[in-house]
C-alpha cells in the first residue's frame, strides 16, 4: 500500500470526508463494473454503488490494512449484491442494448461498429454480446462472481481469493464450473453458426 493512500485512509478513519472522496475516486470505475457484471441491471448497480461507499464509510474505522484497499471495498461490493439478492431473490434485468446511464452520463453499450464488417456480421456480433451477457446472468452468484472478478475484471486468481475470502481451490473449481457453465449455455449458439 502507497504511503499516500496509508494517510488518506488514516484521515477517512478520523472522519476527514475529503480523504475518503479521495480514495473511493481511485476506485470507483472498477468497483462500478464488478456491480454491473454481477448484477446486469443499470439502477440495481446505481443503487449498490452507492450502498456500497455508504457501508465503507461506515466500516473505514474498521481497516485495519490487512489487506489492499481495493480488496477491502471489492469484498464490501459482493457482500451488499449477496445481501441484496437474498433479500429480494430476484432482480429483473435490462436489455443489453439499453444504455448506462452513470453519473449523469449516458454510455452506449452497443459494440463500435467496425465499417469493414458487413450488417450481417454486426448484427451476429451484438447477438453474441447479448448471448454472453445473459449467459453470465444465469450463473449462480458464487460462480458469477469468480467469473467477473477473474475473465472479465482480470484480477489473478489470488486477488479474487482474497476479495471473496475463499480458499485458492475453490476459486479454481469454481471459475472452472462457471466457465463449464458457459461453454455448455453458449455451444447451441456456435452450433448453429
Amino acid at each position: 500500500m502507497k504511503e499516500s493512500e496509508k494517510i488518506l485512509i488514516e484521515n477517512a478513519q478520523k472522519g476527514d470526508t475529503a480523504s475518503f472522496e479521495k480514495l473511493i475516486k481511485k476506485h470507483e470505475v472498477k468497483i462500478y463494473n464488478l456491480l454491473l457484471g454481477m448484477l446486469g441491471n443499470v439502477h440495481a448497480t446505481e443503487d449498490l454503488f452507492q450502498e456500497t461507499f455508504i457501508t465503507a464509510w461506515k466500516k473505514i474505522k474498521s481497516f485495519r490494512g490487512d489487506s489492499e484497499l481495493s480488496t477491502w471495498l471489492y469484498r464490501i461490493a459482493v457482500n451488499t449484491v449477496l445481501m441484496k439478492k437474498r433479500k429480494k431473490k430476484k432482480i429483473t434485468t435490462i436489455s443489453i442494448d439499453e444504455p448506462i446511464e452513470s453519473h449523469g452520463k449516458e454510455i452506449s453499450r452497443d459494440i463500435q461498429d467496425d465499417w469493414s464488417n458487413s450488417p450481417l456480421a454486426t448484427l451476429e456480433n451484438k447477438e453474441l454480446k447479448k448471448k454472453v451477457f445473459n449467459s453470465i446472468q444465469k450463473l449462480p452468484d458464487k460462480y458469477r462472481a469468480v467469473l467477473v472478478l477473474r475473465d472479465v475484471d482480470g484480477f489473478s486468481n489470488d486477488e479474487v481469493k482474497n476479495i471473496l475470502k475463499i480458499s485458492l481451490p475453490s476459486v479454481k473449481s469454481r471459475l472452472h464450473r462457471a466457465r463449464m457453465f458457459m461453454r455448455n449455455n453458449l455451444s447451441s449458439y456456435f452450433r448453429t453458426r
